[in-house]
């Protein structure tokens, strides 16, 4: 199984951005990351398993890590009734970032994915690591 760590970080909301993320495949270690200027930082918590997921051969299985429960909550279960609902939320609002909700959501189309939530700042290594990733690039 492959297992992926993501994050994203802004410096202001919208602000710089960076996401970044460590792929481990057969004990290999790759990490990816990038930036944005005027992006959110839900923005770049939705890049961060999109790049990732493109990095990977499809067909995988994939275990994908994010301290964010924006996109956990958003892939695994709001998104089907925003679909029902023609891209509206619960309150007849337009989904935000919704060309990331669909890039996400076709690309996971290709994998078998088990979406963890890990509690961000805390003991997970990988996760301190891909958020300090994220944070660095969001400064450059």
């Amino acid at each position: 199984m492959i297992k992926i760590y993501t994050d994203g970080s802004c410096l202001g909301n919208p602000g710089n951005g960076g996401w970044a993320a460590i792929i481990i495949d057969d004990k290999k270690k790759i990490q990816i990351k990038g930036s944005r200027k005027d992006t959110t930082n839900n923005q770049m918590e939705l890049l961060a398993p999109i790049k990732a997921l493109k990095k990977i051969p499809k067909g995988s299985n994939v275990q994908i890590f994010t301290d964010s429960k924006y996109v956990k909550s958003g892939i695994t279960e709001w998104i089907h009734n925003w679909k029902k609902n023609g891209w509206k939320t619960a309150n007849k609002q337009p989904v935000k970032n919704k060309e990331l909700w669909i890039d996400l959501d076709e690309l996971s189309k290709n994998f078998q994915i088990e979406w963890t939530w890990v509690k961000g700042h805390s003991i997970d290594q990988l996760n301190n690591e891909v958020d300090a990733m994220a944070r660095d690039i969001a400064n450059t």
